[in-house]
């Protein structure tokens, strides 16, 4: 048997060789942390334009299928003709309904134009929700019947029923376009969009063995 090595016999360890030890490499590129580029902005106030436009759609379908409300005049004041009827309210429903549709539709018509998002996209889906929401309520209430309910009863005279003017009474109802066309927008996104590649396992080198 030989004597058991002293702590000052025993051989220290070498050096490690070189590339020993192993370091991370970075990832490939997600876009997360990047800049925003010029194209991404121009895509998205195209984006915006284009959603912008639609609502003249909408503002014709609000215009077509919207319920009218009947009023008339005694020669002095002016009534709702069917006091129980919710035709006044069916204005602002049938908005919300086209709002939220057509928000749907152009969050797909988005999604299929550019995978990838981004922020900037759905920016630009936002704002032109906006503004397509606000085009089809003033071209509705334009196109519609007369917006001076005054006028428009001593025109008829009095007892004549005539329609009031289309009105939209819930402003909150401008948002339901960009509302349902973010959720939409989000939900595609996160059930077809890209997927961010799994991150690989570093790879370390085995120690160098020890000497005995």
């Amino acid at each position: 048997m030989t004597a058991p090595l002293t702590p000052h016999d025993q051989p220290t360890p070498g050096p490690q060789p070189s590339g020993a030890t192993a370091y991370p490499l970075p990832g490939p590129d997600t876009g997360k942390d990047r800049p925003v580029s010029t194209a991404e902005v121009v895509e998205a106030v195209l984006v915006a334009l284009a959603v912008a436009v639609l609502g003249v759609v909408m503002g014709l379908l609000w215009l077509w299928l919207a319920p009218r409300v009947a009023a008339i005049s005694d020669g002095r004041l002016i009534y709702v003709k069917n006091s129980e009827s919710e035709d006044a309210i069916g204005a602002d429903g049938l908005f919300i309904l086209l709002g939220l549709g057509l928000g749907a539709l152009s969050a797909v018509a988005v999604f299929l134009f550019r995978r990838n998002g981004g922020i900037p996209l759905v920016l630009g889906l936002a704002v032109g929700g906006v503004l397509a929401s606000v085009i089809a309520w003033r071209l509705g209430v334009f196109l519609g019947p007369e917006t001076d309910i005054r006028k428009h009863a001593r025109a008829v005279g009095p007892g004549v029923a005539f329609d009031k003017p289309l009105e939209l009474g819930a402003k909150g109802a401008l948002l339901a376009w960009s509302v349902a066309a973010m959720a939409v927008h989000l939900a595609l996104t996160g059930l077809f969009g890209p997927r961010d590649p799994e991150p690989e396992p570093h790879a370390t080198q085995p120690d160098a063995p020890r000497a005995h």
